[in-house]
């Protein structure tokens, strides 16, 4: 399974590349405004998105190079892994039998 979860690290590229040319966009607009304010903000934003784009990719890479994917461990964490051995019954308590009207059965 850990080949499969480092294969996963290469897709870290697509919402790295959606983030770079959004920031792209920006900057583009950024030239045409005039106001110095906007401009700053504008410049802001995009530093924001080159941030986001390299710590995006930097988790990808972490990804390839471990096969440890940390959200899957944060999904283990907070107990979703304790529910894959149990059955629905369990945690959603018995089928109502007998209280269903006709409406609401299946032909």
């Amino acid at each position: 399974m850990a080949i499969g979860i480092k294969a996963l690290g290469i897709f870290a590229i697509v919402p790295a590349t959606v983030l770079l040319t959004i920031s792209f966009f920006v900057l583009v607009i950024v030239r045409k405004v005039e106001e110095e304010g906007l401009k700053s903000f504008g410049r802001i934003i995009a530093m924001l998105l080159w941030v986001a784009a390299i710590l995006v990719f930097i988790t990808g890479l972490y990804v390839m190079a471990t096969g440890n994917c940390p959200m899957i461990n944060m999904m283990g964490e907070c107990g979703m892994s304790k529910m894959c051995g149990k059955s629905m019954h369990e945690y959603m308590g018995p089928p109502m039998e007998g209280k269903m009207h006709k409406g609401m059965l299946r032909k």
